[in-house]
């Protein structure tokens, strides 16, 4: 039966010291199918993928490709092979053009001269064409979007001649109308042939895009079936193990008064644009606000302003009743903004340090946690394991480096440290990027007690349905500037997805 699937790996397993990964793992998809790999945070579904496509090795098992047994030591082994794999975060050299990129690695692929170039360009240009993929061939990678970024990734793996094609979440960095998009093109691989597997936690996506879907939990890969045979809530509880709740969407509540204005206020980005353009907004006591955007428009920078890691050029935000300090991050600490980063290991956490100390990082000098420039060890770590407990962060110790956590256990902490403070403004980036659907259920039920207190939140979020399930105030930021506002009820994904993608503005509509 075998000779029918175009991968085979049987009885995998992958250990990482005493950590087993995947335990005994059989897993196989055809040609001409789109299937869908599942599973939570850890479940091992991503280590299965790099052994496909040579990242790591299998400590035990086989792989099979059309039937015959391969070994893939490297990922030039898996490309071979017809083998690719498109990574969440790409694997791009910033400063060379788009087609340089896809070519670069061929043997003295920048000695042939600028004719040899030029009719590879064309040869990209035609398989972009093909597949509806096309994007600025010359173009250095920086001043492309992410979604053509993604687009360059693919088209490297077809032009490398790739039969089966990976791709690890695609979808977190698009717009509705660029998944859409996506998915169209999936489907003429799939028409032609090829073999597209899928890892995503977004079970709407694998509903409307998979034929096949197995999913993983706790290294083992529990079920695979046609998706014909399953729903979305049933592939939640096999995930997890457990019944999930249904979406919750929060009760309105009265409108508290104000408590952050941002008059307009511009800043400049890392590469000397303005990120920010006469910006402005407000936040009410009690309500979460949802910033929604494809990467790149400004929310990382409205982030770093609120929390004091950047500073503005001009205008002004008053927070609280009071003017904010210019980038400063203990003014923004101490006014009450709490702030839960894009990126937890970069920007949020100390991943080499063990528990007590990133959950001490912006409380160490009050009269609580130390005395006459000493900390306070022993109630500091009662505190600690107070927390740990209180949030059910899983850790084999508190001195355990935080980086060896899992996502949700570090994403767990990040909130315990920052909820702790008892904030008057979460301001919540990609929270749940990452996370399975449990880990996010919690997530999202913190950031609902907490408006349900009367705190507020900012969720600036690239996941539509996150937005558009959690806020009362809906607003769209593209080139710097809100282009649209709309209360929950009102929420239309289409229109959403026309001022992500600038096609549409609220003043355009209005006039």
């Amino acid at each position: 039966m075998h000779e029918t699937y175009s991968v085979e790996m049987r009885g995998i397993v992958k250990q990482f010291g005493t950590v087993i990964a995947n335990d005994h793992v059989d897993f196989h998809a055809k040609p001409g199918q789109i299937h869908a790999l599942l599973g939570e945070n850890g479940a091992g579904k991503s280590t299965m993928m790099c052994m496909l496509s040579g990242v790591y090795r299998p400590t035990s098992g086989d792989i099979l490709i059309h039937g015959k047994p391969v070994k893939i030591r490297s990922p030039k082994d898996a490309m071979k092979l017809g083998v690719g794999m498109v990574f969440q975060n790409f694997r791009l050299v910033q400063t060379l053009t788009a087609a340089e990129n896809i070519v670069l690695g061929e043997k003295s692929s920048f000695w042939r001269g600028p004719k040899w170039m030029s009719s590879k360009q064309q040869e990209i240009e035609a398989i972009a064409d093909h597949f509806g993929l096309a994007f600025p061939v010359n173009r250095p990678i920086w001043q492309l979007s992410v979604g053509e970024q993604q687009r360059v990734e693919i088209v490297k793996t077809l032009y490398r001649g790739a039969e089966l094609i990976i791709l690890d979440e695609p979808t977190s960095v698009l717009t509705p109308g660029e998944a859409e998009q996506l998915f169209m093109t999936l489907q003429r691989m799939k028409d032609e042939g090829k073999t597209v597997i899928l890892t995503t936690h977004k079970l709407k996506e694998v509903m409307s895009a998979a034929d096949h879907i197995s999913v993983m939990r706790k290294g083992k890969l529990i079920h695979s079936m046609e998706k014909t045979a399953t729903n979305e809530r049933e592939l939640a509880k096999l995930m997890v193990g457990k019944e999930i709740g249904e979406n919750r969407t929060f009760q309105p509540r009265p409108q508290g008064k104000v408590l952050l204005t941002v008059s307009r206020v511009d800043v400049q980005a890392d590469h000397g644009r303005k990120s920010l353009d006469q910006f402005s907004l407000n936040v009410h006591e009690g309500e979460i606000v949802g910033v929604a955007g494809v990467a790149g428009n400004g929310q990382k920078e409205l982030a770093e302003v609120l929390t004091g890691l950047r500073s503005w050029k001009q205008g002004k935000i008053h927070f609280a009743g009071k003017e904010l300090k210019n980038g400063s991050v203990r003014a923004a600490i101490e006014a009450g903004i709490a702030h839960v980063p894009e990126n937890r290991m970069k920007s949020g956490l100390a991943g080499s340090l063990g528990i007590v100390d990133n959950l001490l990082f912006k409380t160490y000098r009050t009269e609580e946690r130390s005395r006459l420039g000493f900390l306070r060890t022993g109630k500091n770590r009662s505190w600690s394991q107070g927390l740990v407990d209180q949030f059910d962060v899983k850790t084999a110790g508190l001195d355990t480096p935080v980086q060896q956590l899992s996502g949700g256990n570090q994403q767990k902490l990040l909130f315990a440290r920052e909820v702790n403070q008892e904030p008057l403004l979460m301001v919540a980036v990609h929270p749940t990027q990452g996370l399975d659907v449990g880990a996010a259920e919690g997530v999202h039920l913190l950031l609902g007690k907490m408006r349900d207190e009367g705190k507020s939140v900012l969720l600036i979020s690239e996941d539509l349905d996150e937005v558009i399930q959690l806020s009362n105030r809906i607003l769209v930021i593209f080139n710097g500037k809100i282009v649209g506002e709309m209360a929950r009820e009102d929420a239309d994904r289409e229109k959403i997805g026309m001022y992500m993608a600038g096609l549409q503005s609220a003043e355009e509509e209005a006039g």
